[in-house]
């Protein structure tokens, strides 16, 4: 898998190889992270300076915020030598380091150590691995596996829970955010070598389900439902809902003039849906041929939608596949181990009780049962934890919930750590982001995804239409603006922490100024536009003369492009889609800013080949990371 002709070219001028690297630096991966080669040549050389271990030293090497700060810094105090004084220490050593093959002669910043890298073996052995590598480079495979030494033991398996709407209401705000975060994090994973079980947990079981049934058996039109399906059924039970509303109005209103309201009750939409339900929990055939007929068809429109954000679920579980009989065997073993109580007849788990201190009593105490029997969210989530475990026998599974639900998710895995689960509950995290503010359509408050996607690819085909001279060179402009304005959409979302509210604002995020989706499209498809004008097969850019990229902006894009694989793996420790993003950004700018120092275009044949072959490189690299996040790059 590994790009002989990048990779040799430096072994041989560090002194290593690739099987004494991974020896003696276990976390490294130099088949695709050529910046794991430096590291080991690095920590070696400090090593002989200084005579501090080189795997102490290893791990403290840093990667800079930006080129022009160096490619590595070293913190000499995070060394912890006693009786030292750090500032005179990095002097020291920076005066002491001898001509590399590697590596320029460093900079002491006080007590930090900048490394800069010598431009021609980067140029050498970046690209070439590049090039060949194409999407695998900077993908650590290796992270997947549960024993890198023993393949035949074969890849972690991780279930990605995200996006989750309800059926019958809008695709709100949130449940855009756990798509986009949650789509990133499936590739994230699958790029590390994971198995990866991309789950969607609808909201599909409730009394409103009955009052759902109750709207179309009144207002309900099939073929409207079979065209849209969800739209059509959030219509109906906004209507019946209204009427719900005015009914309850009424019944307390008579109730309060002391009449008799029992006959009103009984006939009430509220004791019909109630009825209706209790059908469906009795899995009484035909309630539930309806129930599943709303749900198939909403799921398939669904499908549609996700489609166009590249993304496709392996599985659509949902609330009403988490049998009665599992939730009363949870209830069940909670009783048996003391972890539930009776309160005022519901059952209830107190926190205080289990958990001493501070977090016992920030747990609260939540109902898992109420007093009629009916078993509550927390109690189905256990029962649905506990049967994904049986079922899929998971390394980790990650909930993309809203930050709202944070306090439901804690107490969901403590719980079944008190179940005697402390492993299962060990393998599950909660990813949990912010607010969406200032989100409406034009016809009112109600969002749907497909409402969100429209209105932005709408807009950008009015912006794309105010350059007619490169509108006409579109060939399908509608499908254009369609993948300008779900990028858009996205990387406004991917912008900031997951854990920031942001407020979505449609002008800013269509421009093609500043760091938008717009302008990393535009980034994209000029790289591709270069290379079809050059017209260079891929043969002849395997054979160009690198040693003539000597400009400093050639030299730059270099060293962002080594940069990626450090940011990959950077990105599994954040789990922050921002974190590849950001990266991108930085790319771009350096990208954008060497144009008119290096043309390709009319340049000498061999000058042109090479520039092409760096071009091309941060063509698959850039590429790579949009895939990565979930776009899809435009190639004009």
């Amino acid at each position: 898998m590994a790009s002989r002709k990048g990779i040799q070219s430096l072994l041989r001028l560090s002194a290593f190889t690739l099987e004494s690297i991974k020896k003696k630096y276990p976390a490294s991966n130099p088949e695709t992270n050529l910046y794991d080669i430096y590291r080991a040549h690095l920590s070696d050389t400090i090593s002989n300076i200084s005579g501090i271990a080189g795997e102490t030293i290893y791990p403290l090497i840093q990667w800079t915020p930006g080129v022009e700060k160096g490619d590595f810094v070293l913190p000499v105090p995070a060394l912890r030598i006693k009786d030292s004084n750090p500032n005179h220490l990095a002097a020291k050593w920076a005066t002491e380091f001898s001509d590399d093959s590697l590596l320029e002669k460093p900079r002491a910043n006080g007590s930090f150590m900048a490394f800069f890298l010598k431009p021609q073996p980067l140029l050498q052995s970046v690209i070439p691995m590049v090039r060949e590598l194409a999407v695998e480079y900077g993908r650590d495979r290796s992270h997947g596996l549960k024993d890198p030494r023993d393949l035949e033991k074969g890849k972690k398996r991780i279930i990605v829970e995200f996006s989750s709407p309800n059926i019958a209401k809008p695709f709100h705000a949130g449940h855009l955010r756990s798509t986009i975060i949650g789509g990133f994090l499936a590739n994230l994973y699958e790029a590390a070598g994971w198995e990866v079980i991309k789950m969607n947990y609808l909201g599909d079981w409730g009394k409103q389900y009955g009052l759902l049934a109750l709207a179309f058996e009144e207002y309900g039109n099939e073929e409207q439902l079979r065209e849209d399906p969800i739209n059509h059924l959030f219509q109906i039970y906004v209507r019946i809902s209204h009427e719900q509303e005015i009914e309850l109005k009424n019944i307390q209103e008579e109730r309060k003039k002391g009449e008799d309201v029992s006959v009103l009750e009984a006939d009430s939409l509220d004791e019909q849906a109630r009825h209706y339900f209790k059908r469906m929990t009795d899995r009484d055939e035909t309630a539930l041929l309806q129930w599943r007929h709303f749900r198939d068809l909403s799921i398939t429109r669904y499908k549609d939608t996700y489609s166009r954000l590249n993304i496709h679920f392996d599985e659509y579980r949902g609330e009403s596949q988490v049998s009665e009989d599992s939730m009363k065997l949870v209830a069940q073993r909670m009783a048996e181990k003391g972890i539930s109580q009776e309160s005022d007849g519901a059952m209830i788990v107190d926190f205080s009780q289990h958990i001493p201190g501070k977090e016992g009593k920030r747990l609260e105490k939540p109902v898992i049962r109420k007093k009629d029997g009916t078993a509550l969210y927390l109690t189905r989530d256990i029962s649905e934890l506990l049967g994904r475990f049986d079922k899929y026998n998971f390394d980790k599974m990650i909930y993309v919930v809203a930050s709202a639900q944070d306090l439901h998710l804690q107490q969901l895995f403590k719980i079944v750590k008190l179940l005697g689960h402390e492993d299962i509950s060990q393998r599950c995290q909660h990813i949990n982001f912010g607010l969406v503010r200032g989100m409406s359509t034009r016809k009112g408050t109600v969002k749907f995804l497909d409402d969100i996607l429209r209105d932005c690819g709408d807009h950008m085909h009015e912006v794309m239409r105010k350059n007619e001279k490169k509108y006409a060179e579109v060939s399908n402009p509608t499908a254009t603006a369609d993948i300008l304005g779900i990028s858009s959409v996205m990387v406004q979302d991917m912008t900031g922490k997951r854990i920031n509210d942001y407020t979505f604002d449609l002008a800013r995020m269509t421009s093609f100024e500043g760091d938008t989706g717009p302008y990393i499209q535009y980034a994209s498809s000029r790289l591709s536009s270069i290379k079809r004008r050059a017209g260079l097969t891929d043969e002849e850019l395997v054979d160009a003369d690198l040693s003539l990229l000597t400009e400093p902006h050639a030299i730059n894009i270099v060293r962002m492009l080594g940069q990626w694989p450090d940011s990959v793996r950077n990105a599994m420790t954040t789990l922050e889609p921002t974190t590849i993003l950001s990266y991108l950004f930085r790319l771009t700018h350096v990208i954008s800013s060497s144009y008119n120092h290096l043309q390709v275009i009319g340049s000498e044949p061999d000058l042109m080949k090479a520039r092409m072959a760096l071009y091309d490189a941060a063509r698959i690299v850039l590429t790579s990371g949009m895939r990565l996040l979930g776009l899809s790059p435009l190639e004009r």
